[in-house]
């Protein structure tokens, strides 16, 4: 029994070094750049080593994350309009028997390819995008117009305007199919075109079902976030590089500034989930305490570059007009990149559904 439980806390203790480090390491992380200006210093058995800080609280916060965040009532299967009853979407126009059903699948495929739309950059997956939503539109009109002009029982034996109207979209004037009319750069090689074509259809495959469950897309992003920031973070850490060129510190060390930063991050975002899932649970007893989380909740995110800006200027030591034009630059060069990474990470959630 004694080899046991030493056994579980070998197991705890290189993991998280429960001798006083973690809580040490949590409590000076909220104190812009201490942890990272100590570790660099010679400090580092007083504190957790930054990947695995980063590691743990990443992984914690998106787990948190799936349980906190849900899709809201409008994103469901289920649309109604103002002071009518329920109607039940059917999977595609084929299957809509009435104006009303067909215009609950126009408005939930066009929301669909409209969210994803914002998401992706300009270029090609945008313009396939539009593609979708014009031929949605199209689709939908045609088929109030057969609804209008023909009031005989629908066949059981499919036809092909029946069939045109599961298209996802067009390319070349002909229905997209990812073997008989593939999309296709000239530009890529053809192990990346069939890639693209691969997860084109894994998404059109995958959006009945994400118009019966949205919180299908939610789940899958918020699991593949961590993923995502263990390519971010070192790309933040060169450009600290870069813009830090003069500074005499290595790679490694702005990695561990770029470790401990989007550790705090984390730490930021969890806390603020946390705060969500107590003003869910008493929003339907005390409504001054829910007001009150959700002021803790925006000063929170006013924080968060606040703490970075202050962080920079810390470890880095350059004056505040230096430190601010730095910070400018660093800051939109990284949000194109996290901009770029989310778009790529949406697509993705989308297809592996």
């Amino acid at each position: 029994m004694r080899s046991v439980a030493h056994a579980v806390e070998e197991v705890f203790e290189s993991f998280w070094h429960l001798d006083g480090r973690i809580f040490r390491t949590l409590r000076d992380l909220l104190v812009p750049g201490r942890v990272a200006q100590r570790f660099l210093g010679g400090q580092r058995v007083r504190y957790v080593a930054p990947m695995r800080l980063f590691l743990v609280l990443s992984l914690l916060t998106f787990f948190i994350a799936r349980i906190a965040v849900h899709a809201s009532a409008a994103d469901s299967d289920i649309a109604a309009a103002p002071g009518t009853s329920q109607i039940t979407v059917p999977k595609d126009f084929a299957q809509a028997r009435t104006p009303a059903q067909v215009e609950a699948v126009r408005r939930q495929l066009v929301e669909t390819l409209t969210q994803t739309r914002a998401a992706v950059p300009n270029g090609i997956a945008r313009d396939s995008m539009d593609a979708g939503i014009a031929r949605a539109n199209a689709q939908a009109q045609r088929r109030l117009t057969q609804l209008q002009a023909d009031a005989r029982p629908t066949s059981a034996v499919p036809t092909a305007e029946a069939n045109s109207d599961s298209t996802f979209f067009s390319v070349m004037g002909k229905p997209w199919d990812p073997v008989s009319n593939p999309l296709h750069y000239a530009a890529l090689p053809q192990f990346a075109n069939r890639w693209i074509n691969t997860q084109l259809r894994h998404i059109r495959d995958n959006l009945p079902r994400l118009r019966s469950d949205p919180q299908l897309l939610y789940n899958a992003f918020f699991a593949a976030v961590p993923s995502a920031l263990l390519v971010l973070v070192p790309l933040f850490a060169l450009l600290l590089r870069v813009f830090y060129v003069r500074s005499g510190q290595v790679y490694l060390e702005h990695l561990v500034v770029a470790l401990y930063s989007h550790a705090f991050l984390c730490l930021n975002l969890l806390t603020q989930l946390l705060l969500s899932l107590l003003s869910d649970a008493l929003a339907h007893v005390a409504s001054p305490i829910t007001w009150s989380i959700g002021v803790v909740q925006f000063g929170l995110t006013l924080w968060m570059p606040v703490y970075l800006l202050w962080m920079q200027r810390r470890v880095y030591a350059q004056s505040w007009l230096v430190t601010v034009l730095k910070y400018i630059g660093l800051s939109g060069v990284y949000l194109v990149l996290v901009t770029v990474a989310a778009a790529l990470l949406m697509v993705a959630s989308l297809a592996r559904l």
